[in-house]
């Protein structure tokens, strides 16, 4: 069931329906990117490591500019594009983060023909959990056949598939906003139309 929006409408339309970031797979998938980089960097980087509170608050950001936009969107709607849009900013830092783990400790990147991607998506990992049961048991059944990576390089290239799944929803919304903000308008381009609609429903004097 979906939830109601947050924030509910005017009675007049001029202020829309928003604040249901919680409906968004962009939030969802960004949720899930913060709550892996949390764990990942609690378990593998120095806590007084500058790279750990870089992490930590590059994902964190992915997930409060979403929901900062969609508190905004009812009135700005350039300001909710400009902060999904820091948002989207945000989770490419955190994947040149990871990527810079693994190359500085010489650990491999997955390439994008990996079939270990794939395994990962389909297993729709709901959870940071999930995710660390995922990672254990690839790590299990890859040391079973005599590959053995070390459980950080398969946690870190998961956490950069998800974040790559985050960077392309928010892709898709930033396009629909844009579509959506060039055929609607924003709050001024409303309060207009409302104004005169109003204006054109007042008696004559």
């Amino acid at each position: 069931m979906r939830r109601p929006p947050e924030k509910p409408p005017d009675s007049d339309g001029l202020i829309p329906p928003h604040g249901g970031y919680r409906n968004l797979k962009s939030f969802q998938m960004a949720e899930l990117c913060f709550d892996v980089t949390v764990r990942f960097c609690e378990r593998y980087v120095d806590r007084r490591s500058r790279t750990h509170d870089q992490m930590v608050q590059a994902a964190r950001s992915g997930t409060q500019n979403i929901v900062e936009g969609s508190a905004a969107s009812g009135t700005s709607k350039r300001t909710e594009m400009k902060l999904t849009d820091t948002a989207r900013f945000s989770l490419e830092e955190l994947r040149r983060d990871y990527r810079d783990y693994l190359r500085q400790r010489r650990l491999t990147e997955w390439s994008y023909g990996e079939p270990l991607r794939q395994e990962l998506l389909d297993a729709r990992c709901a959870s940071a959990d999930e995710v660390a049961e995922w990672v254990r048991k690839v790590r299990t059944r890859l040391g079973r056949n005599g590959r053995k990576p070390r459980y950080e390089e398969i946690a870190a290239n998961a956490a950069l598939v998800l974040i790559a799944v985050a960077c392309s929803l928010l892709d898709r919304q930033l396009a629909s906003l844009a579509k959506r903000f060039l055929a609607d308008g924003g709050f001024t381009e409303r309060m207009y139309r409302l104004r005169s609609q109003r204006r054109g429903q007042e008696p004559p004097a």
